[in-house]
């Protein structure tokens, strides 16, 4: 085989002399890259601002979080970089013509990247305390997780993906300025979202595409309209909970082949009257948005009052209409 894979979830392996994408041996400990690409930490001058961690009580500096890194993989990303920040700076357009396969790497490489940095935190803490006790994953998130690293190995690996596409990503035409960086992710369920240079990206990294099938109207109805901030981050809230209910994500077949790798992907089986999706929980959905929403100054008390709907600002609750973007007199 002219090639190998790496599987670091199988023994927990993440070590700092070693790569974190193709597991090769690092000849020097700083042997790294950052997790946030040096012309985006640049741009929006992010390196000394603080990053919260998953058990949002930990912060880390944006320039601090790193990744072990091989130069064959650093330079890989390089390109990648290139290619993305080009078109990034250009605009919506040209952004709409990245691969999805490219534009999955990039976020990859993000929301693997942060990923990474919370379980080395979580297996040093577990290593400091007195009983001992080690630190474990889930055998359902170790099969997540694995998945989701190999397919970031064709980077690096031949790999050709058939069938449904793996990832959810959807691309729409957002009021803001060049000046805004506006990222979030949430790396158990890999979900990434982002607002930048009059566009914005929400993903879901694996989920063979039934999020994005499920809001496949809504989409639609949005189109080419320009969206309102708070109009993008409740479609960013949809995608996020959507994926959070999503029970059955079909079937990832994987043949290791001696010249490349081949994953054959589906969708999950069409069964009567079973959806591939727990059922939607109006009070919880209120709760996520309200998150999102939070910098408008809206509780989840403002957005529910059970048993109506939770309030929207992307579609009318009676016409089930887009709701035009420039009719939302709300600051941006």
């Amino acid at each position: 085989m002219p090639f190998s894979l790496f599987n670091p979830f199988e023994t927990l392996h993440f070590e700092q002399n070693t790569c974190f994408l193709t597991g090769d041996d690092l000849p020097s400990l700083d042997c790294k890259i950052s997790v946030f690409p040096d012309w985006i930490l640049d741009r929006f001058s992010l390196r000394e601002q603080r990053f919260k961690m998953l058990d949002q009580v930990t912060s880390i500096h944006y320039g601090d979080l790193k990744l072990p890194c091989s130069d064959k993989v650093k330079n890989e990303f390089e390109n990648l970089e290139f290619e993305i920040k080009n078109a990034f700076e250009t605009g919506y357009e040209e952004v709409k013509k990245i691969p999805e396969q490219r534009l999955f790497l990039w976020m990859g490489k993000f929301v693997y990247g942060v990923l990474y940095n919370d379980l080395v935190l979580e297996i040093r803490r577990s290593a400091k305390r007195p009983n001992g006790k080690e630190f474990k994953l889930s055998d359902f998130l170790k099969k997540r997780f694995a998945k989701f690293h190999l397919m970031l190995q064709s980077l690096v690996v031949p790999m050709e993906f058939e069938g449904v596409t793996p990832w959810s990503i959807e691309i729409v035409k957002l009021k803001y300025s060049k000046d805004i960086f506006n990222y979030k992710d949430e790396p158990t369920n890999l979900n990434f979202s982002l607002g930048i240079n009059g566009f914005g990206i929400v993903a879901c990294l694996q989920d063979n595409g039934v999020v994005a099938q499920k809001e496949k109207n809504l989409v639609e109805k949005i189109d080419d309209k320009i969206l309102h901030p708070i109009q993008f981050e409740e479609l960013a809230a949809r995608f996020l909970y959507s994926n959070y209910l999503l029970k059955n994500r079909g079937i990832n077949n994987i043949q290791v082949k001696e010249e490349k790798v081949v994953i054959e992907s589906f969708p999950p089986e069409e069964i009567p009257g079973d959806s591939p999706f727990a059922q939607w929980d109006d009070d919880m959905f209120a709760q996520v948005l309200a998150s999102y929403w939070a910098p408008w100054g809206f509780t989840k008390k403002d957005i529910i009052n059970l048993p109506d709907s939770p309030m929207s600002f992307l579609e009318n609750d009676f016409t089930h209409e887009l709701i035009e973007p420039e009719s939302i007199q709300l600051p941006f």
